[in-house]
């Protein structure tokens, strides 16, 4: 984290001055926004599940009434579900956890900036001065509200200072948190909503986590709470595009499916529709075998005329005879006549 922290600090502290309060904050926000980017495929693969899922919901809803008393019964059905449909509850949680130990990662990399300190990680005593020196309007990225104020004007900030700055931003973070969930909220499915459980704990979390990010901006550094903001931030925007993305792959699906249908054979009237390919086949070995009798007795037949044409167009004194054409005759006459010589000849 100190690592990312400080290469977007060399950016934006070019442009703005390394001791500006913004271009520490912007280095807090793309930190975020890099680490985000990091974590887009495992969120892809998240919303992907979780569109499976809902697809199949009836069906968790039906084993959980059907094994309603037997838990470990309706786990191995549960798990058997999950692997036919190809869901993997587990990458479903994965960005979520993944966020975690780099929250607390940051957390610990803007402690370890104090007057005190000549090094923070990757960061030198020139990156520890140029962090204590930088302020949004008075306020310290690196303190928060409920310090002593002794030790805020150590840094170089007052209480009130803190609270100008420090309580806009949690509000703003406060605001972000309740529309990204429900935002989330409004894409989910009425089969997973139809659960009692999963509908009482999103309408649950929707109102508890704004209400947490308020008031622990109190007792957080004023980065922590730019970390929050553009969190969610991030995620709003992220939800939208992933959203869009996902429904035209299920579009497309829908699509390909509906052409399928329309491609296959349709059953006569009176017909059973298991019957439709089995009738198809029948009827193309039937034009299979038919085409090649054909071309057998047109063989056959243009050898035995050609012949019979060479020995009968002239008797042996030499006179020509005239001979009636011989009629074509059918495969199927043809094996009838073939069968009667044979009996004439037993």
């Amino acid at each position: 984290m100190s690592a990312i922290l400080w290469f977007w600090h060399r950016v934006f502290g070019t442009v703005l001055g390394p001791d500006n309060g913004f271009a520490w904050a912007l280095s807090v926000f793309f930190l975020v926004f890099t680490l985000r980017v990091v974590l887009l495929k495992p969120a892809i693969s998240q919303m992907r599940a979780g569109r499976k899922m809902a697809k199949f919901s009836p069906q968790i809803q039906k084993l959980r009434e059907k094994h309603k008393n037997d838990k470990q019964r309706m786990a191995q059905e549960m798990q058997k579900l999950q692997s036919e449909h190809g869901v993997n509850p587990i990458g479903g949680c994965l960005p979520a956890l993944l966020q975690i130990p780099v929250f607390l990662s940051l957390f610990h990399v803007l402690r370890g900036f104090t007057p005190q300190a000549q090094n923070n990680y990757i960061f030198d005593r020139a990156g520890v001065e140029s962090f204590i020196n930088a302020d949004i309007f008075g306020a310290k990225l690196g303190n928060w509200l409920t310090q002593p104020a002794a030790l805020l004007e150590a840094f170089g900030t007052t209480r009130l200072n803190m609270m100008a700055v420090g309580i806009p931003l949690m509000v703003i973070a406060s605001i972000a948190t309740f529309v990204t969930m429900r935002m989330s909220m409004k894409r989910q499915t009425d089969a997973s909503m139809a659960n009692p459980q999963t509908a009482m704990m999103g309408k649950f979390m929707m109102y508890v986590a704004p209400i947490g990010t308020l008031f622990s901006g109190w007792v957080l550094p004023i980065a922590i709470v730019l970390y929050f903001m553009a969190n969610n931030i991030w995620t709003l925007g992220q939800q939208h595009f992933l959203s869009n993305k996902i429904d035209r792959e299920q579009e497309r699906e829908k699509q390909k499916e509906m052409a399928a249908k329309k491609d296959a054979p349709r059953p006569k009237p009176g017909q059973k529709p298991g019957q439709v390919k089995k009738d198809a086949e029948e009827e193309t070995s039937e034009d299979e075998s038919e085409s090649e009798a054909e071309t057998g007795s047109t063989s056959t037949n243009g050898s035995t005329s050609g012949k019979a044409a060479a020995g009968a167009g002239q008797r042996t004194d030499g006179r020509q005879v005239n001979r009636r054409p011989q009629q074509k005759r059918r495969p199927g006459k043809q094996a009838a006549s073939a069968k009667k010589s044979q009996k004439k000849r037993r």
